[in-house]
């Protein structure tokens, strides 16, 4: 057992001994002490025990017997596998293979699906033997899969040391605020949620563990909002962990007075690009929102906004386990808390991990990301625009629900746009077009913008799983409506 692993588990039986009555898991209905987590990790440690394997994978909407089986996984030294509810059959199946899980617990709604790819019902267990290597470097505690751009999820290979000395930093990080209820509101395969939930019980905290279905979500991207704000009102937490839509939501219904922060103490948001006239809505709230910065490969978060240390508009300085630098075209590097590889590649042998993001650093520390590197498009003035830049300003405010930005080689960038509401006015959207050019310089403002006349989803192939667009096959649809304009500009001269 690494020496991170041992720290967490110790502290978990501390709490069990001294703090044995106070609430540490609380699901839809079944609430769990402090104690009997403890005691329930260990029986389900003894039966991943009895059944001899190396590789388990979850299946399970949030609630307490996932935290269980996740935490009895971890101790027990296994790799775990969490398949995200939003991930479709064909990659369901997909992990499943790569990953050679050998026992599989799941929801019942998946019977079919885990039959029909190999699997036999036992017990809690659905059981499959594979052959041959799973691919995985030694010491791979977590397998998490992003489903990227692409269709078929790629596997991020991450050490139980390297996981827990960013769940020991996440929970300093916010002892500040002291939050000592904390509710997830993402799935647990969702690397940034799972490692939340760690922080929280490290914390000796209780882990509000609702269903999906109790928050109102649904998939990758659809929200009933009145029954998420009933589910907070009902729970009052003081920390949640957000993606940019979320707190949109929250934001848009606490100016509404329909939902009151004043229980929240520290609400983390990650996962794309925050505007920062969403961050200053929500500050104007009363909203406690720290904006952060991770990706999977480097097991989630690197830098936070934490109190007494927050810059709007940038994502915190890094947290003390990781060091960070820029390439020479801008490009974070990074360097502490790596990947042991990804399934079915070698090992990474690089000792700085180049992110993929554009960055630059304040004079006090604080990293301001200007987008992805392969998303970069350059004008036909020669100006580098990152879209998601633009396509945040533009979401993040007012009618638009999706956006999608272009302009390579092209004198103005040209927006595809999609409302939260059918009844939304060409005007009302152009007026959101002008109140986010107003925040943008000259050389990213949207000069052209398109209604489209259906959304981005899975289904037509323009989203990915999990919500990000898939750039290459917009462009490709879309391909005459976004240059129109500069052949006819073009044309003009």
């Amino acid at each position: 057992m690494s020496p991170e692993m041992q720290r967490f588990n110790l502290t978990l039986r501390t709490h069990a001994e001294r703090n044995g009555s106070v609430t540490a898991l609380w699901g839809d209905q079944l609430k769990l002490d402090y104690a009997t987590l403890y005691a329930e990790v260990s029986y389900r440690q003894e039966r991943l025990r009895d059944e001899q394997v190396k590789v388990i994978a979850l299946a399970l909407d949030n609630g307490v017997e996932a935290m269980l089986w996740d935490l009895a996984a971890l101790f027990e030294g296994l790799v775990c596998v969490t398949l995200p509810p939003f991930f479709s059959p064909a990659q369901r199946r997909h992990c499943l293979e790569q990953s050679h899980a050998e026992r599989v617990i799941a929801e019942p709604w998946l019977h079919d699906e885990l039959q029909a790819a190999g699997y036999q019902e036992s017990g809690e267990f659905w059981c499959r033997t594979f052959s041959g290597s799973n691919g995985m470097p030694e010491g791979t505690a977590k397998l998490t899969f992003t489903s990227g751009t692409t269709g078929t999820p790629k596997g991020v290979c991450l050490s139980a040391e390297t996981i827990l000395r960013v769940t020991r930093e996440l929970d300093l990080a916010s002892k500040p605020t002291d939050p000592q209820h904390h509710l997830a509101l993402l799935p647990l395969a969702i690397l940034l949620e799972n490692i939340g939930c760690y922080a929280a019980l490290y914390a000796g905290a209780t882990l509000s563990l609702p269903g999906q279905k109790a928050l109102g979500i649904q998939g990758a991207s659809s929200v009933d909002v009145a029954k998420l704000l009933a589910c907070l009102a009902s729970r009052t937490p003081q920390s949640l962990i957000l993606v940019p839509q979320l707190l949109l939501m929250l934001v848009s219904a606490a100016e509404q007075k329909a939902f009151n922060p004043q229980h929240l103490r520290f609400a983390a948001v990650g996962g794309a690009r925050v505007s920062e006239d969403l961050l200053h809505r929500a500050q104007r709230t009363g909203l406690p929102v720290y904006e952060g910065y991770g990706l999977s490969e480097c097991a989630s978060v690197v830098c936070l906004n934490r109190p007494g240390a927050r810059r709007p508009g940038s994502v915190g300085k890094p947290l003390p386990h990781v060091q960070l630098r820029l390439a020479n075209d801008g490009e974070v590097l990074i360097k502490g808390s790596a990947l042991l590889g990804y399934q079915g590649e070698a090992p990474r042998s690089t000792e700085w991990w180049p992110s993929g993001d554009l960055g630059e650093f304040d004079a006090e520390g604080f990293l301001y990301l200007k987008g992805r590197k392969k998303h970069q498009f350059v004008t036909s003035f020669g100006r580098n625009v990152n879209p998601e830049w633009v396509e945040a300003e533009l979401t993040q405010r007012g009618p638009v629900a999706q956006a999608f930005v272009y302009g390579e080689a092209m004198p103005n960038n040209h927006a595809l746009l999609w409302p939260h509401h059918p009844d939304c006015t060409d005007e009302q959207l152009a007026a959101a077009v002008a109140q986010a050019n107003k925040a943008l310089p000259e050389y990213a403002q949207v000069g052209r913008w398109t209604r489209l006349t259906q959304p981005f989803t899975p289904d037509n192939g323009l989203l990915t799983a999990n919500g990000r667009p898939r750039r290459d096959a917009i462009v490709d649809r879309y391909r005459e409506v976004l240059t129109e304009s500069a052949f006819s500009e073009e044309s003009a001269l």
